[in-house]
């Protein structure tokens, strides 16, 4: 019989390397995840909170600033650089005329991300928005730090489970059923 025929049907368990077990699934790691989650969240706190404090954004003009961003992303895809025809057309037709919308969107979202990973709650699905922020702004043809936070972002999801371990996390994420189970060793448990 061939390896091949053995293990067809069957469940093969491949167990962790050390380095990524320790990364995301043992809490001694959140004072790293605290570090990147701090520097994460203040750059978006930091962007965020000028948006939400800025006419051009949220105030009497909401959707100025917006507008001329995403014309500069159009006039990008036109002359065939940096921008995408997918992503102009989605510019174009769906942000633009919803402009104001999206202003508020982007203004609140960084804003929401930035204290969520700060505080450390719900800290995965913080980063994930912020990443997605950060994609946003790529396919725009916007570098500037978000190829940094993006991957700091993207790193912060795969450790969900402790990235928020020293933040609210801790206790919100055991109180909502996941992801934490006390693991106690076979010496301790001598109930048998």
């Amino acid at each position: 019989m061939t390896i091949k025929e053995e293990l067809r049907g069957k469940n093969i368990n491949i167990p962790e390397n050390p380095v990524s077990n320790f990364l995301f699934n043992n809490t001694r790691s959140g004072l790293i995840w605290l570090l990147i989650r701090l520097y994460l969240g203040y750059a978006w706190l930091k962007s965020g909170w000028g948006k939400v404090n800025s006419e051009k954004w949220v105030g009497t003009d909401a959707g100025a600033a917006l507008t001329g961003f995403v014309k500069n992303a159009l006039a990008k895809a036109e002359s065939g650089k940096d921008v995408t025809g997918w992503y102009a057309n989605f510019l174009e037709n769906m942000v633009l005329p919803h402009v104001k919308l999206f202003s508020y969107f982007v203004s609140f979202g960084e804003l929401l991300v930035g204290l969520g990973l700060i505080l450390g709650l719900l800290t995965g699905i913080a980063a994930f928005f912020g990443a997605f922020m950060n994609a946003s702004f790529l396919f725009a043809g916007t570098l500037s730090t978000n190829p940094l936070l993006f991957i700091l972002a993207t790193w912060i999801v795969l450790g969900w489970k402790v990235a928020g371990w020293y933040g609210l996390d801790r206790w919100a994420l055991a109180y909502l059923g996941t992801p934490w189970t006390i693991s106690r060793s076979k010496t301790n448990d001598r109930s048998a």
